[in-house]
């Protein structure tokens, strides 16, 4: 552990809180942490969290996220950081790329927010350092096993061109009831957003936008059958780089059969509203219940015909439990989305990374095969 960087965590709640005790228990470098949050009691109980629930030694200092004038203690600490770690919410991700692009630092952030990702491209175009987008879990770990099976397929069959990528992710709780079929294991306001926002495929090798929750259908992985459907943001830039490659490609979210069916409901309820994601949140909030055991279900093909015509299809699926890290137990969806922004951060700060890097611009074996991923998602056969 002869390398030593200086790593802001902007955010105090699960998945900073993640990131922040996996980077001080399995880090292969000496993180020194910078902990950012509007609250600088809750900054503070993070740090004391993550000190708990290490048995090494770590450097972490807690500032009050301002809202305008930047003191000039934390201005002299960013000045000597290395990277910027995004985990407020998606909102907000404009400001904390910019404040990386002032103070000269890397960046990287979980959100599938779409407009806000477009805001960050252009803003981190000229940039001296590296803005790795959308780093997550979905959008993140998902697409960039996708373009490695898409990689796989082309050269094990010998084609440049396939039928289809699919692309599933659900965060699930171990049991559901009637009549919504759901626990929260992650933001509300996610949920409800993903269901409303458009989701960007590919159809017939062209980028196109479908409408969420338009493509309701059954699968069953190992041995379970869930319900899947499209919603926003979880395909990253892949629309965007397979096109013309791909025929079909799109992302959809796993959930226990009956949610959707729930969910329509309190959409026709609310019927054309222009705030119909903070309407559909406050129903949701009422009825459904915050739920601490969890389980990540995911699972990616690229199926197309060989060079001799042969319909061929590749798959990965993959169950993840709550896991402990160092002295605590962390959620499935904390490590899972944690995981792969720490990976990034890692491919940012060893390389001399300059501008925008999307999803699929990441080289799939080394990522798949890293350190912080290979903790929590195991390993996968990575020959291409």
């Amino acid at each position: 552990m002869d390398r030593e960087y200086n790593i802001v965590i902007a955010g105090a709640g699960g998945i900073a809180q993640a990131a922040g005790l996996m980077l001080a228990e399995l880090s292969e470098v000496i993180p020194n942490l910078i902990i950012l949050n509007r609250s600088l009691d809750k900054a503070k109980r993070m740090a004391d969290w993550i000190e708990k629930g290490t048995s090494r030694k770590i450097f972490i200092e807690c500032f009050e996220l301002p809202e305008k004038k930047i003191s000039a203690r934390l201005k002299k600490t960013l000045l000597s950081a290395d990277i910027l770690l995004d985990c407020l919410p998606g909102s907000l991700a404009p400001k904390m790329a910019q404040l990386a692009k002032d103070f000269s630092m890397h960046y990287a952030n979980l959100t599938e927010y779409v407009s806000e990702t477009e805001t960050i491209k252009k803003l981190a175009a000229d940039a001296g350092t590296g803005f790795l987008l959308q780093t997550g879990l979905a959008p993140g770990y998902i697409d960039v096993l996708g373009n490695h099976l898409f990689q796989s397929f082309c050269k094990k069959y010998n084609v440049e061109k396939i039928d289809a990528i699919a692309l599933k992710v659900g965060a699930l709780t171990r049991h559901a009831v009637a009549p919504h079929y759901y626990g929260f294991t992650w933001s509300p306001v996610g949920v409800a957003t993903e269901y409303l926002k458009d989701a960007v495929v590919i159809r017939d090798f062209k980028e196109s936008n479908l409408a969420s929750l338009s493509e309701r259908a059954r699968i069953i992985i190992n041995g379970k059958t869930y319900e899947e459907d499209l919603t926003s943001g979880g395909a990253a830039d892949l629309p965007m780089s397979l096109k013309n490659k791909v025929r079909s490609l799109d992302y959809k979210t796993l959930r226990f059969p009956g949610h959707y069916a729930w969910v329509e409901e309190q959409l026709k309820s609310i019927g054309k509203n222009p705030d119909a994601v903070n309407k559909l949140q406050e129903k949701m909030q009422a009825m459904i219940p915050h739920i601490e055991e969890d389980q990540i279900i995911l699972y990616a093909s690229s199926e197309g015909k060989d060079s001799k015509g042969i319909r061929r299809k590749i798959e990965v699926s993959k169950k993840i439990l709550p896991q402990k890290i160092g002295k605590h137990r962390l959620r499935a969806i904390q490590t899972t989305t944690a995981a792969p922004l720490l990976q990034s951060a890692m491919l940012l700060l060893e390389s001399s990374a300059k501008g925008v890097m999307l999803q699929s611009e990441i080289e799939t074996t080394n990522f798949l095969n890293g350190h912080f991923i290979k903790a929590v998602y195991g390993e996968i056969s990575l020959e291409l």
